[in-house]
């Protein structure tokens, strides 16, 4: 083979190795022996341990949730300190959904310190799911939290500092609720630091701060040894549902930084999530970044620093940081810069527009089209034991796309052109992108930069242009590549053909490079090549094992017993994929919805296996200025573990409140049921009054809900695979019935 080929075929190699390699970039270093004084990841973890004890689920106000919390207490007393326990109800809602949660909780608040000053407060939640034991979740914040303390409670401090360890948050954010509403020091906390987990591995991310961000990215950027974050990762958390207990402190206005890990969800929420299979390397990273940001904060509170920035690590070595309002200056001038260059170069622009977006187009379209197609052989999550295998599929596809597109429609145009065309789309993708999220201009900043150096110095300097190109890339995949990887952990592959975008943009700037080599060889040979490899890593995706030991199946067995229809059913919780033997695959029917989750089952009929519903009798009612009723019930959870209220779309249902504490329903869909949510034992009895805007008979679902299922569905809990586990709840026993109010 000649020369060229050569050289065409090892950096077509190399870009690939980068390409699969790319989630080596964001890793959490190797746990390293603790400096005196230091985050000591052996010593955190074996508190945990004791902690947890026989890592039984232990969910809010549970007997469980006792044991682990009498634990914790001997180990702050251990340590020299002084925990206190505060009591309360408390209820949360969510701002967009109309669900509320209540319970009571038992939040352990530990201080050092001086007594004077503004406090600082490290918070993290010792419950856990029902459905697992929470090594991780939350366990490394208890972990990080516990040899922070015994660091830190005879150094000499500048101000107080509290470690709130929650209780209630997997069922509503309710400990938090509970300090702000209950606990006196919450009036004198002006900083907090929140340690949470969505995984079992993985970097120590800085995912969100209080808003303006000034002063939490001031302390961050100061403190931070191995920085992971980015602002625009911080914008598209506040436009998801999902929640910390941050959510409920953010009302107030400290100066907030936030932290988790997300490698591997599929241990998150189920009873893989162990001590064993918690990353040490995870652990010390978290902890030594914690430790040194609440160092800098108790030393002194936060700087008074108003204004936006937006941010992004580099490699997990340095935080690059700007003003927003400098960042969007230069990003306009830089779409400016380019817009001048492309008027310059207009002369086949538009082609080479063409081709660079049939390029995105094409990688998008193809990774959706044969992922659809794989779907259909094996329906369900079958990339869940193997993604690393799904995210070089995708990136191989993306890369065939984007060279058939250049081979076949940029054939004839010069580098030149074809450059000036991927840098101005890529700066109007990025200004659709900024337009949801500001922060991530960061992004845009730094990489096209080089290629406008190089395209101003080209009549002086020959080469210069393509110097800036190949610069501009190699920025341009420092940032975006484990943007790429950490966007693939938190979102999962149902997305893969957004992916796929990502992944041409990686990709066009070489092979615009690579085209005098490529222009070489048949137009069809490169992308065929290219469409070979990506063809076997499709098949390669459709032939390894859908679900492992390590990445198992979500998959949860119910029973339903509806009181008034006399009719039991059993029910499964998957992601779609073929039932295993055992489960008669003829008599479970797909989508069906139950009273209790708007996510659709598989049923079969049951045995006719009794279970006793809630019981809830009106003690009073009170008619409201504008014809709304405040309703007054008792609950008798009559042996349910949780107590489930449902409203129809209609019923026009406000706020609850029970001892006290109220929440609101937030807004969601017109079309969304409202869910009133009790858990743990002090339901039973528990007052609750309810406001409704309407004024005519009021019709709830009651709904028990017993974690553990009846005798007579161990035969479908045997015939579950070792690979398939309950994920996000446990197998449960469901008991529906109805009242009109």
């Amino acid at each position: 083979m000649k020369r060229p080929g050569l050289m065409l075929i090892a950096v077509l190699l190399l870009l690939i190795a980068a390409l699969a390699l790319k989630g080596e970039m964001t890793v959490a270093p190797a746990v390293a022996p603790a400096l005196p004084g230091g985050f000591d990841t052996g010593r955190a973890l074996a508190r945990l341990g004791r902690v947890l004890g026989d890592q039984r689920p232990h969910s809010v106000d549970t007997a469980n949730g006792d044991a682990v919390r009498g634990r914790l207490i001997a180990e702050l007393r251990g340590m020299g300190l002084s925990p206190r326990v505060t009591e309360a109800w408390a209820c949360n809602g969510a701002p967009k959904s109309r669900g509320i949660g209540c319970a009571r909780v038992r939040n352990v608040v530990a201080s050092i310190g001086p007594a004077r000053g503004p406090h600082l407060l490290l918070a993290s939640h010792y419950d856990s799911t029902p459905t697992g034991p929470g090594a991780a979740d939350d366990g490394i914040g208890v972990a990080s939290m516990l040899e922070i303390a015994s660091l830190m409670k005879d150094r000499r401090l500048a101000r107080p500092v509290d470690f709130l360890f929650d209780e209630g948050e997997e069922a509503g954010l309710l400990g938090a609720r509970a300090f702000l509403e209950h606990d006196p020091m919450a009036s004198r906390v002006d900083s907090l630091i929140n340690i949470e987990s969505r995984g079992v591995t993985g970097p120590a991310i800085m995912f969100e701060t209080s808003r303006p961000n000034g002063a939490a990215i001031d302390v961050y950027r100061h403190a931070a040894s191995r920085p992971v974050a980015n602002s625009m990762t911080t914008d598209f958390y506040r436009l998801i549902p999902n929640a910390t207990d941050v959510t409920v402190f953010a009302a107030r206005p400290w100066t907030i930084l936030n932290y988790a890990i997300i490698g591997n969800e599929t241990r998150y929420h189920s009873s893989g999530d162990r001590l064993d299979a918690l990353d040490p390397r995870s652990v010390g990273q978290m902890g030594r970044e914690t430790l040194a940001a609440a160092e800098a904060l108790a030393q002194r509170p936060p700087a008074r620093t108003d204004g936006e920035f937006v941010y992004a690590d580099l490699l997990d070595r340095t935080l690059l940081v700007m003003p927003k309002a400098a960042g969007m200056a230069l990003f306009g001038a830089a779409l400016l810069a380019f817009a001048w260059l492309g008027w310059r170069r207009r002369s086949g622009l538009g082609r080479a527009a063409g081709a660079v977006a049939a390029a995105f187009v094409g990688s998008g379209v193809l990774v959706f089209a044969l992922q659809w197609a794989v779907g259909l052989l094996r329906p369900g999550l079958f990339w869940r034991a193997h993604p690393e295998l799904m995210a070089l599929a995708t990136d191989l596809t993306a890369l065939a796309a984007s060279a058939a597109a250049l081979a076949w429609i940029a054939r004839p145009l010069a580098r030149d052109r074809l450059r000036t065309a991927f840098w101005l789309l890529f700066l109007l993708l990025e200004l659709l992108l900024v337009a949801a999220a500001p922060g991530g201009v960061a992004f845009a900043l730094l990489p096209p930069l080089p290629m406008l150096l190089g395209a101003a110095l080209e009549r002086r300097c020959a080469g210069a242009e393509t110097a800036g190109a190949l610069a501009a890339w190699a920025l341009l995949f420092l940032f975006w590549a484990p943007l790429l990887h950490l966007s693939e952990i938190l979102l999962d592959f149902p997305v893969a053909g957004i992916f796929a975008l990502i992944s041409a943009l990686l990709v066009l700037p070489v092979l615009i490079e690579l085209k005098p080599l490529a222009a070489r060889f048949p137009a069809g040979l490169v992308p065929a090549a290219l469409g070979a490899a990506a063809l076997a890593g499709w098949i390669a995706v459709a032939l390894a094992p859908a679900y492992s030991a390590d990445r198992k199946q979500g998959f949860r067995i119910e029973y339903g017993w509806d009181q008034g229809k006399r009719k039991g059913e059993w029910l499964v919780a998957d992601d779609g994929a073929p039932l295993p033997s055992g489960f008669p695959d003829a008599a479970f029917r797909k989508g069906v919805e139950m009273p209790w989750s708007t996510v659709k089952r598989r049923a079969a009929p049951a045995p006719s296996l009794p279970l006793v519903p809630p019981l809830v009798e009106k003690i009073a009612e009170r008619q409201m200025a504008g014809g709304g009723r405040l309703i007054t019930l008792r609950i008798e959870s009559q042996g349910s573990d949780q107590v489930l209220l449902r409203g129809e779309p209609d019923s026009g249902l406000s706020a609850v409140r029970i001892a006290g504490s109220p929440a609101r329903f937030g807004t969601g869909k017109k079309t969304d049921p409202f869910f009133i949510r009790c858990a743990g034992r002090s339901c039973d009895g528990a007052v609750i009054e309810l406001l409704t805007a309407r004024p005519g008979p009021l019709t709830l679902t009651l709904i028990g809900i017993r974690f553990g299922l009846p005798t007579a569905a161990a035969p479908l809990a045997a015939a579950r695979p070792a690979t398939a586990q309950p994920q996000y709840s446990p197998d449960s026993s469901f008991a529906v019935d109805r009242i009109k109010l």
